[in-house]
């Protein structure tokens, strides 16, 4: 029998192109796909509403019972729903929304006792790849380096800086010593901004439709060394989600990250 799954966030940019490659790829049963009380798609072949074949699923506001996973990819509102949900009931959960509060960063580690949970601000491989990689950079090129992270989204992003901005920020902090995330400068402005030794600078686009774009620079006085990381379509994040809820379950209750699940 397949896993069963829930998606949240159904018929958000995000959620559209889970559902839509978990009808695809066949390995899911999808048994539920929720959006806010009041949505104007409540009611809809949740199928259709991706741009999909008919799922079968109609989009509803209220949580079904029978799932063993969920994927969320919806609103910080939402995600204390979701978790609530998933702990009532057992379920494996992967969290991708990103502009959580501290409250709700706690939750997600009380939650993680009693359920496998993994949350993560970006599902993409590579850029998971990157998130490993740029610790490493960092400690290997010395404090003589001046680092600074540039990420570039589209106009209907709401938080910011991304959520995966802040994770390269925080692994370099944690392999570097520096302290996350007051060593963080959100840009710079006025006649007398110069950098400030051991500083990360942080600088948040925001334009058309671009999907995800993340670049790290590394400059010293010389050279400069950038990991760039380019997400060309959602579906890369989509197809993450999905094998990262495959992983999920069976586990153990815990915390997890998509590292985990590629094994870096």
């Amino acid at each position: 029998m397949k896993p069963r799954l829930l998606i949240v966030g159904a018929a958000g940019r995000m959620g559209k192109h889970v559902l839509s490659l978990a009808g695809e790829a066949g390995r899911f049963e999808i048994v539920g796909a929720i959006e806010r009380q009041g949505h104007p798609d409540i009611g809809r072949d949740a199928g259709l509403v991706a741009g999909a074949a008919p799922l079968n699923v109609k989009l509803e506001s209220i949580y079904p019972g029978g799932a063993d996973a969920a994927i969320d990819f919806s609103t910080p509102e939402a995600a204390d729903k979701t978790i609530d949900y998933c702990l009532e009931n057992a379920v494996a959960l992967v969290l991708g929304t990103t502009g959580l509060s501290d409250r709700q960063r706690r939750s997600i580690k009380a939650a993680s006792e009693k359920i496998p949970l993994l949350y993560g601000t970006n599902m993409s491989v590579g850029m998971n790849v990157l998130f490993a990689l740029v610790g490493k950079v960092a400690s290997m090129l010395g404090e003589e380096y001046d680092i600074e992270i540039i990420e570039r989204h589209h106009r209907f992003k709401k938080d910011a800086p991304s959520g995966s901005a802040l994770t390269l920020a925080e692994n370099i902090c944690n392999a570097t010593g520096r302290d996350f995330p007051a060593c963080i400068v959100h840009g710079r402005s006025g006649k007398d901004a110069p950098r400030q030794k051991g500083a990360i600078g942080m600088h948040a686009v925001r334009a058309g439709d671009t999907t995800g774009v993340h670049s790290v620079i590394f400059g010293t006085l010389g050279e400069t060394l950038t990991l760039h990381h380019t997400a060309h379509s959602r579906d890369t994040f989509a197809a993450g989600a999905l094998r990262a809820a495959q992983w999920l379950l069976g586990k153990e209750p815990g915390l997890y990250s998509m590292a985990d699940v590629l094994g870096i």
